[in-house]
């Protein structure tokens, strides 16, 4: 596993993660190879606020990757990495973009000057909500999530069936409460941030449930189909990738965070090996990159 090459940081099967920067390691990917993407880009909202955590006050500060460059700089970003995504995804490929008002705004206007087609924005209701400690704001209690084709002459992929049966036999709505607490309605998400469990090897600043990634691969992929995070963090998507009988590409920089997601990608793929009656990723390799240093 080496993080200064193009060879996979790890590989098992159709599970691959590469260390290195985004905008160097898909332009080396396939073009047309892959058929959804999430992504989780930074939101720029590092700007040295406070907010709480477990009952005490603490910096929103993640990093000088989560630093704002300014708006013009912040939404050329977008266009580029949103740019090098839509030639890797399939003609009949999706993608979803999750972030909040400090980004979203940019990468849905970025998203329609590339010539994307929008589908739905997802409103994702976070119950356990940090508050708002200036008392001068709402409480910021969600996020949103952009699912877009690739272009307006994609048939892209939708689960109805799926979202209906998970949905309690209703059409499925854009307001994700996910795990229905009584009397709310299971058409509706209700998901905090990630659980316990799912930080047992470590955790990312940004990290997302696995729940909420599995309803958005579930609603838009097929089993066997190859899902791609450009910004894996701690590769919550490959987790629930793999769950699912999905392939999986990562890409991340930080080797930390890499060491975490092999962790975890491990833990899950030694977990589907153990039960037959899970749906387990294709063991051919379809997706052949390019040799290159990215690093």
């Amino acid at each position: 596993m080496r993080v200064g090459s193009f060879e996979p940081f790890f590989q098992q099967n159709r599970v691959m993660l590469y260390g290195g920067d985004c905008l160097e390691v898909l332009p080396r990917l396939p073009e047309r190879s892959v058929d959804m993407i999430f992504a989780d880009p930074p939101y720029n909202l590092s700007n040295g606020g406070i907010t709480c955590h477990a009952g005490r006050m603490v910096s929103v500060d993640k990093g000088q990757w989560d630093r704002s460059s300014g708006a013009a700089q912040d939404h050329e970003f977008a266009l580029r990495w949103l740019s090098a995504c839509q030639r890797v995804l399939k003609d009949n490929g999706t993608i979803w973009v999750s972030g909040t008002m400090h980004n979203i705004y940019s990468v849905g206007f970025a998203l329609q000057e590339l010539g994307f087609k929008l589908l739905n924005d997802i409103t994702w209701f976070k119950p356990n909500a940090s508050p708002n400690l200036s008392c001068r704001y709402f409480t910021h209690s969600h996020e949103t999530l952009i699912w877009a084709a690739k272009s307006t002459e994609s048939r892209h992929v939708f689960n109805y069936n799926t979202m209906r049966e998970m949905a309690g036999g209703k059409q499925m709505r854009s307001y994700w409460r996910d795990i229905p607490v009584d009397p709310e309605p299971p058409d509706v998400w209700i998901e905090g941030t990630p659980r316990r469990e799912e930080k047992t090897h470590g955790k990312h600043p940004t990290q997302k449930p696995v729940a909420l990634l599995s309803r958005v691969i579930l609603s838009s992929t097929h089993e066997g189909d190859m899902v791609l995070d450009p910004f894996a963090g701690s590769s919550t998507t490959g987790v629930a990738a793999i769950r699912h009988g999905r392939a999986f590409i990562g890409i991340e920089t930080d080797p930390g965070y890499l060491g975490l997601s092999v962790q975890r990608l491990e833990e899950t793929l030694a977990q589907m090996a153990q039960n037959p009656h899970l749906p387990t990723p294709p063991s051919q390799d379809t997706v052949a990159p390019t040799q290159l240093r990215v690093m």
